[in-house]
């Protein structure tokens, strides 16, 4: 089994606070031989929901890509992520606070931990200073 896990920020109480959470939330990756290794107990497990499949197979994950997922962690087994590197205009979603969920464009980091978004609201066009850790790259 294997279960990547990344360090996240967060508020809690008002404070910026580090949370270690998984990289991919509700999936574990397992290698089982599809022909001799009986996948019965895992879809019996308590809080497996089901497994992720292409049509009736089990869906497989290369090998490739879970080692250079173990390669980019640290001795803990944490992930390593790269520096937040957003370029202007570039599109983001911002995924907390009271605009969670609207797309807009990169434009400019205001400080640290702040960054400027363009946002098309109502027609209108608006700037908006958020958190960096509240916005991802859309893609």
């Amino acid at each position: 089994t294997y279960l990547p896990l990344f360090r996240q920020p967060r508020r809690r109480l008002g404070r910026r606070i580090t949370v270690t959470a998984p990289m991919f939330p509700r999936y574990l990756f397992i290698h089982l031989d599809d022909q001799t290794d009986n996948w019965g107990p895992i879809r019996s497990t308590v809080g497996v929901v089901s497994i992720v499949r292409f049509g009736h197979t089990p869906a497989p994950v290369p090998d490739d890509l879970i080692a250079m997922l173990q390669s980019r962690e640290d001795e803990q087994g944490i992930q390593v992520l790269p520096p937040d590197d957003y370029k202007p205009g570039s599109k983001v979603r911002i995924t907390e606070g009271g605009l969670a969920g609207y797309e807009g464009i990169y434009f400019a980091r205001t400080s640290r931990e702040r960054v400027v978004i363009l946002l098309e609201i109502m027609g209108k066009s608006a700037r908006s200073s958020v958190d960096i850790s509240f916005i991802e790259p859309v893609g």
